[in-house]
């Protein structure tokens, strides 16, 4: 099970916002997935519309009756959010989780304890921690392998953020384990240049740290999580669910135990296919039959003679060729991805299958995206524009479903002023 801890000492960063979603879009892949919550303020709860009075029992009882020798199992406390989704909720308990627990031995293991137990009925473990480094944080990071950081586009939050990872690192050193840590900017606001700048500088100062997938703000969560549901069942059209949908895959894309198990399982299904194929290939082959073919004995007459099947191969490439339909114009431009200069324009090719939307800003443009839309082409994903450009230098990026990046079809790039990068291209 790979256990990720939630953390930021500053309120306000949208923490259980990325507990809840995140949970909830590893279950809707297929994680069978365990939400913990360890705030006394029970926002996991509130967000997943579970009844505070109807909470008889919460993680504080869980690990207080371990740590008295009278455990109580986690099944006992748990919430069925979906089929994959569970709730370990917290109740105003966990307020007087320090001072119940001094003198306890080992007492910064408590969770550690109860989670190793059902390590093996999950995949994934989400923990929304305190804003505040405790008792309860410090359990969190010891049961975690991994630290979120999820940080808000803001001055004051970008002020903090170094001193919160040099804070995590000494639990961590504390701990005497490896955790990775990675920061998740959130509530972001493309439209403001003080929001662009931030992210700019958080990517070039944490750029080994970052998580490439940004949250955007958006109204969408906050309505969600006030009904008391993810953002996955409230708007599953919303940027807000895309966004935690990115943030799950390439959670996932990181998780190397579960990439092992892909690639064996795709190794072997490789496998099977070849053995299917070969078991049919051997099958087919036959002994070849001659064919009779005319031949004008020495008295004139025509009589059969035996000729190989091959004879009819030309036939049946013919056939094949003739059956082969000619590409249309959409599928021939789809078939080449990046940037190609024709006579007067300049032709953007690129392939996003998954994108709503994408966009073109660079110098040619004054970074303005909205005029310079990409066009759908074909059915495989792939987005084109034809742009009319003089000689000359251009540096751009693409803007895919409000997130900037780099072509990823074009190599030339150079740094920009954000820690990030641009594509460059020159029109000959």
């Amino acid at each position: 099970m790979r256990t990720i801890a939630i953390i930021n000492q500053k309120g306000g960063c949208g923490k259980t916002t990325v507990a809840i979603n995140l949970a909830s879009c590893l279950a809707a892949h297929g994680k069978k997935t365990l939400l913990v919550d360890m705030d006394s303020q029970s926002h996991c709860a509130v967000g997943l519309a579970v009844p505070e009075e109807q909470i008889e029992q919460s993680i504080y009882d869980v690990l207080i009756s371990n740590a008295r020798g009278e455990p109580i199992r986690l099944a006992e406390v748990l919430w069925q959010i979906s089929e994959s989704f569970e709730l370990a909720p917290a109740s105003i308990d966990l307020a007087a989780f320090d001072q119940q627990m001094i003198g306890v031995v080992d007492r910064e293991e408590s969770l550690k304890h109860v989670l190793d137990k059902v390590g093996n009925d999950y995949d994934y473990a989400v923990i929304d921690c305190p804003p505040a480094v405790g008792l309860l944080t410090f359990n969190a990071i010891r049961a975690a392998s991994d630290v979120i950081v999820p940080v808000e586009t803001g001055y004051f939050s970008l002020h903090g953020l170094s001193k919160q990872l040099d804070t995590l690192s000494v639990l961590c050193k504390q701990c005497s384990q490896q955790i990775n840590v990675m920061v998740l900017a959130s509530m972001y606001d493309i439209r403001t240049k003080m929001g662009r700048e931030i992210l700019g500088e958080l990517r070039k100062q944490f750029s080994d740290k970052m998580f490439k997938t940004t949250v955007n703000f958006n109204t969408k969560l906050k309505e969600a999580a006030s009904l008391g549901q993810p953002i996955s069942e409230y708007d599953p059209s919303s940027k807000g669910h895309k966004d935690f949908e990115s943030l799950a895959e390439e959670l996932i894309g990181t998780d190397t135990q579960t990439r092992r198990a892909e690639m064996v399982g795709t190794l072997q299904s490789k496998l099977d296919k070849i053995s299917a194929s070969a078991e049919e290939l051997l099958s087919n082959i036959k002994t070849p039959q001659p064919q009779k073919i005319a031949k004008a004995d020495t008295m004139g007459q025509v009589t059969p003679q035996e000729a190989p099947e091959a004879a009819t191969v030309g036939q049946k490439v013919a056939q094949t060729a003739a059956a082969t339909p000619e590409k249309t114009i959409d599928e021939k431009i789809a078939d080449f991805y990046g940037v190609r200069q024709l006579e007067d324009s300049v032709m953007f090719v690129t392939l996003y299958p998954r994108a709503s939307s994408v966009q073109i800003a660079g110098d040619f443009n004054n970074w303005q995206p909205d005029g310079t839309p990409l066009k759908k082409v074909g059915t495989n994903g792939a987005w084109q524009i034809k742009l009319p450009m003089n000689k000359g230098k251009y540096r751009y990026r693409l803007v895919v479903d409000g997130q900037w990046q780099q072509d990823p079809y074009n190599e030339a790039t150079e740094s920009n002023p954000y820690g990030e990068l641009n594509s460059v291209l020159e029109v000959h």
